[in-house]
């Protein structure tokens, strides 16, 4: 599943494609019919993103609400449009280029009270500039949990999956099984702070680094990594290998439902 990053860099390539211009509106599943025939010939005035949430705004107060989940994508090409090949959900087009929504998880018209319901059940976002991580503090601090499954619940903390899960806890030092609790203000904050600049940085570059310049493989003198998920990274995906910090080895289970990787040695705190 896109983590939060991604998902911002999608409102940016909306925003760049159709902001502020009549956008024409079809579904050629017809699964999203009559949601497309209502935006069809609007104007899109705004985009938005909240963690792993994509926000579309028309000048009619209606907010189009994608969620990928696991399977869906949009891909985007200059006009002419060709005839939609496959599951088409949604394609949003005007004369220079058009979007292609396929397999979305969740494709919806939201109201504006229906929207704010929406940032509501969220927890804060690292990417947004309204985030409040003390918002998050106040459910981690008191909470039983293990850190490495409140940092995936995206009502305690908005846009991080799995990858970023493990990247920030690794290069905190933190222990993925250590409830909430049990960590101090202090080891949050900087939690938090390393997620900002992580994901503003995956925001940048379209994909997650997360290695410290010491541990490229140029400074290293190791081979890149070889992954789809691309990037360069400490631990996730890493099971039996050596962690570049003690050369001990990457660990991987299962953590509510999902993949886990840590390293025992590091990660103490």
């Amino acid at each position: 599943m896109p983590e939060g990053h991604t998902i911002h860099r999608l409102a940016a390539q909306y925003r760049q494609a159709f902001g502020g211009r009549v956008v024409r509106a079809e579904s050629p599943q017809g699964r999203f019919a009559a949601g497309a025939h209502q935006i069809d010939g609007r104007v899109l005035r705004e985009t938005d993103a909240h963690g792993k949430h994509l926000l579309l705004g028309f000048d009619d107060d209606r907010w189009l609400h994608v969620h990928l989940g696991i399977y869906g994508k949009s891909a985007f090409g200059p006009a002419p449009a060709p005839a939609p090949t496959g599951a088409v959900r949604l394609r949003l087009s005007n004369a220079e280029e058009y979007a292609d929504l396929r397999g979305p998880n969740t494709c919806e018209l939201l109201d504006p009270a229906e929207k704010k319901a929406l940032h509501a059940r969220l927890g804060p976002d690292p990417l947004r500039a309204d985030a409040d991580p003390e918002l998050a503090w106040r459910r981690i601090g008191r909470s039983r949990t293990s850190i490495g499954v409140l940092l995936m619940d995206q009502s305690v903390v908005a846009g991080v999956g799995n990858i970023y899960r493990a990247e920030a806890l690794f290069r905190e030092g933190v222990d993925p099984s250590r409830p909430g609790r049990d960590l101090t203000h202090g080891q949050w904050k900087a939690i938090w702070a390393d997620l900002v600049a992580l994901m503003a940085d995956g925001v940048r570059v379209g994909r997650i680094d997360t290695v410290r310049p010491e541990h490229t493989p140029e400074a290293m003198g190791r081979p890149p990594r070889v992954d789809d998920h691309g990037g360069e990274v400490y631990v996730y995906r890493r099971s039996g290998m050596p962690c570049f910090l003690c050369g001990g080895e990457v660990r991987t289970g299962v953590l509510a439902g999902r993949n886990l990787f840590w390293c025992p040695a590091c990660q103490t705190t």
